[in-house]
């Protein structure tokens, strides 16, 4: 991105581990550094951040810039897909999948300078029942322990990882039938499925290592229930992006499709608890949003 830009930077203060002031001041600093003109507006509440991107892109900011969780990215996204306002990321969550996917820094003064000097990258994006997803959605498992962690005060990784160990046991299986681009794929004993954009839920736990954000196409993952003295070895794979096909998982492409389970199961959509559903509809939108990705990552994600 080059100098003498205006970017608007849309902050949820209470993404992640909750609000830090010092936030502000380092999105000024940068800032100044690369000579870019900067407007920071806050979320108020669900959906705010929507309509500030919305507002963002017909005002015609250089770029609009989600700072917060992938709750808020996704937000942000809804206001800009299908148009040609870029999207930068300075991760504030929990997981941070879809930042980590791209190559973004963790640290917030990293981040900014990747964002103001990066290169846009247009990326697919997808919809799970109509709603919006730019990284990994998922049925099962996932989908229940998302409605879980909703309702907690206390965020980020042990709190999550604490939900996962309290529920794993008693969480039963499910009987899925996926219909893929009208091919029948069959039923599937279940524990989870991840619909993947991207390569990982987050906090590098890698569901499929192999998806891109720009190939227009997706990759479904199916995990079954993992014995609890196979499950550090399972982890391990997962969290060094080393899952291989076997009997407890499986992937595949796919582009649209839909997926029936047998009883009503809890999804989730970026993270973002979604209730429960019985069918799940699958739709890629590619190369439908435009994304501000680190140099060195060109070609990569």
């Amino acid at each position: 991105m080059s100098e003498g830009k205006n970017v608007l930077f849309i902050v949820n203060k209470y993404a992640g581990a909750g609000y830090q002031p010092q936030v502000e001041g380092r999105i000024l600093t940068a800032c100044a550094k690369f000579d870019v003109e900067c407007t920071i507006e806050f979320t108020s509440g669900p959906g705010h951040a929507t309509d500030l991107a919305k507002e963002g892109s017909n005002r015609n900011f250089d770029m609009v810039v989600a700072v917060g969780g992938d709750g808020t990215l996704n937000e942000v996204a809804r206001g800009l897909l299908n148009s040609k306002t870029p999207m930068g990321i300075i991760p504030k969550g929990s997981g941070n999948g879809l930042a980590r996917h791209l190559g973004i820094s963790m640290k917030i003064e990293r981040a900014l300078e990747q964002v103001l000097t990066g290169q846009v990258v247009v990326m697919d994006t997808f919809r799970l029942n109509g709603k919006l997803s730019l990284n990994v959605s998922g049925i099962g498992f996932d989908g229940h322990i998302a409605n879980l962690f909703a309702k907690k005060k206390k965020r980020g990784f042990w709190t999550y990882a604490r939900l996962v160990t309290l529920h794993y046991i008693t969480f039963k299986e499910f009987v899925a039938e996926l219909k893929l681009e009208n091919h029948e794929v069959g039923k599937h004993k279940s524990f989870m499925i991840a619909i993947a954009n991207a390569s990982q839920y987050g906090n590098n736990a890698r569901v499929a290592p192999n998806a891109s954000i720009t190939n227009h196409s997706l990759q479904t993952a199916i995990l079954k229930k993992v014995p609890a003295q196979r499950g550090f070895q399972f982890a391990y794979q997962m969290f060094t992006g080393k899952l291989k096909t076997g009997k407890y998982y499986s992937c595949m492409t796919m582009h649209n499709g839909v997926i029936k389970v047998d009883q009503p199961t809890a999804y989730h959509v970026d993270g973002e608890p979604c209730g429960q559903a019985s069918e799940f509809k699958i739709e890629i939108l590619p190369h439908s949003l435009q994304m501000i990705t680190p140099l060195k990552n060109i070609g990569k994600v």
